[in-house]
Parts: structure tokens; C-alpha cells; sequence
């Protein structure tokens, strides 16, 4: 009998042993459950900085000024002056089309004008003594009327067959093509012997390109997003890839007022804005189409506060932030102007979370510009404020007003590496 009620005294012990650990491990998952989690995070002190904004941008270098040699009249290349790259300067020969056609045209259009003049001369005498007879009434009105046209007609031939003349060799005149302006000749698309169409007829041929090397611009596509930030006279930077060693100054001087749409109607569709920057550096001789990449300073501030671009997120405002006093009652909705357009107005509102003592403090910002790393805060920070710059996921998705956090010293080093 002692024996059994001694078992039964261990069973009850074990049981009871083994039932409060169960319960301190349920404990356990129950409290640790609830645990609030610690963040690692990385903070950064609010700062006065001069901050610079720009848009960046790519594109080609061009010629300021540039001609694009046109025929005005047709036919063979008999003689080419110039070569690729050959400088020139105005009112030198580039080149010659055959004359032999508009030669025998001028003359043809000469000896028409010769008997005009002829014929012309002879009908004025008959129209004026025509006239003296008129006078002394020895020939009738109609005999003077006559006279009268006759001349004029002759006139009138005498005219048009000068005119053609004057065109004739006018264009004899352009079958020698001569410089417009003093530059470089930067294309070249034509050999002697090759034939040409003239403007006069059809498009015409491009025959060759006349540049002022000497003053250079870059052409760059902007989005309409960034063209309201750009004005006339903006400083720009400027990196051409031919010269990776050296960056250039240049002034944007013309802006397009008219959007360049490429897929139009497509996923792919993009709107961009042409704009023009004047190369103010002329020690380099820069050659068209050479690629490029400007850095256009839209605005600069200085003695701004400050923090790391990253460190401004957004958040969404709660249920009980939305409600103000003298809301309504869910069984009465009174439907005003003022709601209709706070419905349109965005919730999104913009902030950083301040560290204090192991826990984060939400504050929304208004925020001016910014440059590649740091951002304008314009209200809702002092300076020396420490403001959570890290990490991304944290700032972005896991912190909230009241967050515990932890400083993470090492990644906050290797970052500032």
C-alpha cells in the first residue's frame, strides 16, 4: 500500500511539473507574441546646406548656325571647290553646274528681246505720227485708238520678253553656287559629276553644309514633368563623352514651345520639350554630332535646412485624422461644394520620423528643392533635429508614429564610406 501511494505522489509531481511548463511556454508565445519589434535604423542630423537643383538631361552637340547648300537649278556638277572639312569663306566658289542649257537660253531669250525692241520701235513711231495726225484732224478716233493699242501690245511684248531675259540669266548666274557665310563645310554629299535637281523644280538635292564651328550648342530632350523648372538663361554643366576628363559651362538660350511626341498612342509614348544650350567654352574645337549630357541648374538656395533625400516618405493619414469637429451624424449627410472638392484633394501626406531616445516620432513636412542627395525642408523641422535617414525598407514601410528603434552604427559608417 505504501509502495502505490508513494507512485502515485512522483506521478502527481511529474504532472504537476510538467503541466507549469506548459503553461510558462505558453506564456511565453503569448507575451512574446505581443513584443513590440525593434527597428535597425540610421539617423542624420538636420543641416543648413546650399543646395543647387537641376535637371539632367542627354543629347547631340550641333553648329549654332548652319546653311544647308541647296541648288536652285538643275543639272551635272562640272566643278566642286571645296572638300570635307575644308574651311571657306563668304562668297567663295563651292561649286558649278553645267551652264551650256542656260547659256542657249539666255541667248535664245537675248534675240527675243532684240526683235521686241525692234517691233516696239517701229509701232511707237506709227502711234506717234499716228497722233501728230490726230492733232492737225486728219485721222478719225478710231485710227488713234488703234495706233494706241498696237503700241501698248508691243509694249507689253517688249516687257515680257525682257523679264524672261532677266531670268534666263539669273539662272545662268546660279549654276555658280557661292558661300554664304564664313564657316566650315561639315558635310559633303555630292562628286562632280553627279546631277542635281533644283528648288525651282522639286525639293532639290543638298548638296553640302556650311558650319560656324565656332560657336556650338547642345540640343537635349527635357520631359514635360522638368521643362516648367528650366528657364531662359539657366547655367548648365555639361559632360561630352569625347572629352571624359572635362566639363563645359553653357547658358540655355532657347526653349521649344512646342512638345516632340515619339509613340504617339503606345505604352511606350513620350513627350519631350527641345532645348538649346549655348557652349560658352571656345578653346576645344567640338565637332557635330558628338553625344553629351547636361546638368541644367534650375535653381539654387543657400543656408536652407536640410536631410538626406531618403529620409522624406509618404503616408497615408488615419481614419481619426480625416474626422474635424461638427462632422456630421452617419444618419444625416449634408452634402456641401466645400466636401465635393476636398474629395479631389490628395491624403498623401509627406514626412520624417524624428529619433528619440530608442523611439520615432512622425512629423509631416512641406519640402522645397533638391539636389542629387539632399532635400529642402521649408516647415516642420529645426535645425539639429536627428531625423531617421536608414534604412529604405524601414523609412518607407515598416516605421510609424511611435516605432521602438535601434541605432545601427555600422551601416550608418559604411554608408558615410
Amino acid at each position: 500500500m505504501s509502495n502505490n501511494k508513494k507512485s502515485k505522489k512522483k506521478k502527481i509531481i511529474i504532472f504537476s511539473i510538467l503541466g507549469l511548463v506548459i503553461v510558462a511556454l505558453v506564456l511565453v508565445v503569448i507575451l512574446g507574441s505581443k513584443k513590440v519589434p525593434i527597428i535597425s535604423v540610421q539617423t542624420e542630423k538636420v543641416e543648413k546646406r546650399t543646395l543647387t537643383q537641376s535637371v539632367t538631361a542627354t543629347g547631340k552637340i550641333y553648329p549654332e548656325v548652319q546653311v544647308i547648300i541647296t541648288p536652285e537649278v538643275s543639272g551635272e556638277v562640272v566643278y566642286l571647290a571645296v572638300r570635307d572639312g575644308q574651311k571657306v569663306k563668304k562668297n567663295d566658289v563651292l561649286l558649278k553646274i553645267k551652264p551650256d542649257y542656260y547659256a542657249a537660253r539666255r541667248d535664245q531669250m537675248a534675240a527675243g528681246v532684240a526683235s521686241s525692241t525692234a517691233s516696239l520701235n517701229r509701232v511707237r513711231s506709227d502711234y506717234n505720227r499716228t497722233k501728230d495726225l490726230f492733232e492737225k484732224k486728219l485721222v478719225s478716233d478710231a485710227e488713234l485708238e488703234q495706233s494706241k493699242t498696237a503700241y501698248e501690245v508691243s509694249k507689253a511684248q517688249y516687257d515680257q520678253a525682257k523679264a524672261a531675259l532677266n531670268q534666263t540669266e539669273e539662272d545662268l548666274m546660279k549654276t555658280t553656287i557661292h558661300a554664304p557665310m564664313e564657316g566650315t563645310v561639315t558635310q559633303l554629299k555630292v562628286e562632280s559629276g553627279e546631277r542635281v535637281l533644283g528648288t525651282s523644280q522639286f525639293q532639290g538635292t543638298a548638296v553640302m553644309t556650311v558650319a560656324d564651328l565656332s560657336r556650338m550648342e547642345c540640343r537635349v530632350d527635357v520631359g514635360e514633368n522638368d521643362i516648367v523648372l528650366i528657364s531662359i538663361g539657366d547655367t548648365a554643366r555639361i559632360d561630352i563623352d569625347a572629352f571624359p576628363n572635362r566639363k563645359f559651362n553653357g547658358i540655355v538660350y532657347e526653349i521649344a514651345n512646342t512638345a516632340k511626341t515619339k509613340g504617339f498612342g503606345t505604352q511606350e509614348e513620350v513627350t519631350n520639350f527641345e532645348v538649346k544650350i549655348r557652349i560658352i567654352d571656345k578653346d576645344v574645337l567640338l565637332r557635330p554630332g558628338m553625344s553629351m549630357t547636361a546638368k541644367i541648374e534650375t535653381d539654387r538656395r543657400q543656408n536652407v535646412l536640410t536631410v538626406p533625400i531618403q529620409s522624406v516618405t509618404t503616408r497615408m493619414p488615419k481614419k481619426d485624422e480625416k474626422k474635424t469637429e461638427g462632422d456630421e451624424s452617419p444618419d444625416v449627410v449634408i452634402v456641401t461644394l466645400e466636401k465635393l472638392k476636398k474629395k479631389d484633394e490628395p491624403t498623401v501626406k509627406e514626412v520624417v520620423f524624428l529619433y528619440n531616445e530608442g523611439t520615432v516620432k512622425m512629423v509631416e513636412v512641406k519640402r522645397g528643392i533638391s539636389d542629387d542627395s539632399y532635400i529642402e525642408i521649408t516647415e516642420g523641422l529645426k535645425e539639429d533635429d536627428k531625423v531617421i535617414s536608414g534604412s529604405y525598407k524601414a523609412i518607407s514601410r515598416e516605421l510609424e508614429d511611435g516605432s521602438k528603434v535601434k541605432l545601427d552604427f555600422e551601416k550608418k559608417k559604411t554608408t558615410k564610406q
